[in-house]
């Protein structure tokens, strides 16, 4: 189930993955914005919309590892689905540890990384319901 005004951002280097993931998530619903690079993702600003990342581990300049360190430090608590072609266990074991909400290696099974934006998704719901409560 998608939101109107919920947005799925993918940040990763290979144009052909970015396309190949707008047009997945675009068929199942979602608006998707993506990025080439951290930096670009980054300079968009506005990282409190609804949605989540789906981040590249290893991208040239600032991996998504990287990224997603920045985002935490700087308290801005978006749901994180980690990719990669070159993971290994102990790097999903700190990417988990660090709060991400999955990391799949590359090739994913399509409804693998679904089923974990959607969990991101209501991840992220929740998280905004109880915020809007204590405000």
């Amino acid at each position: 189930m998608t939101e109107s005004r919920t947005t799925v951002v993918v940040v990763d280097d290979d144009a052909s993955v970015r396309r190949g993931l707008e047009r997945l998530l675009g068929c199942a619903g979602y608006n998707v914005e993506s990025f080439a690079s951290a930096r670009d993702f980054l300079a968009r600003g506005d990282y409190d919309r609804p949605g989540c990342l789906v981040l590249d581990v290893r991208m040239p300049g600032q991996s998504g590892l990287d990224l997603h360190r920045v985002l935490v430090e700087s308290h801005h608590d978006i749901p994180v689905i980690f990719i990669t072609g070159h993971g290994d266990i102990p790097m999903a074991v700190r990417a988990m540890k660090a709060g991400a909400v999955d990391f799949l290696p590359k090739p994913f099974d399509a409804q693998a990384l679904l089923d974990a934006i959607e969990r991101a998704l209501v991840k992220d719901r929740q998280r905004r319901r109880v915020t809007d409560r204590s405000v």
